[in-house]
Order: structure tokens, then sequence, then C-alpha cells
């Protein structure tokens, strides 16, 4: 784990090295299992999809914030 991602994971200052290790082989070794019986390119989709929704949810956001503006302005 390099030091970048310990700061944003609280695991780390309360866990052993050795066990982060072994989480990290074990959530490995599930996601190969996994994409023995997912359909091909399913974790692409998946992406794909999350990354829409997420520009989805920026998208409102936006829109709340022109309205909020808008109201605050004077037409």
């Amino acid at each position: 784990m390099n030091d970048t991602s310990s700061r944003h994971d609280p695991l780390s200052s309360h866990v052993p090295a050795e066990v982060l290790e072994h989480l990290e082989a074990a959530r490995s070794e599930i996601r190969k299992g996994m994409e023995t019986f997912l359909p091909d390119g399913f974790f692409e989709h998946r992406d794909a999809a999350r990354r829409e929704m997420l520009l989805a949810g920026r998208g409102a956001i936006d829109e709340a914030i022109r309205r909020m503006d808008a109201k605050r302005s004077p037409a």
C-alpha cells in the first residue's frame, strides 16, 4: 500500500500490514472468481454505467446551483 492510499484508508492505522495484504489478496481472488461466471465486458459496462450516473448527478447539482444563483440575481 502506498502513502497516498493510507491517508484515506482508516484500516491502515489500526491493522497490521500483513492483514491488509491478505485482505487485498482475498479481494483479488474474489474478483477473479466473479470474472468466471460474469459475461465478458461486465466490469467495463459497470464502470461506464457508474460514470454515467456520476455525470447525471453532477448535472443535477449544476442545475440546482444555477437555480439558486438565478433566484439571487434579479432578472
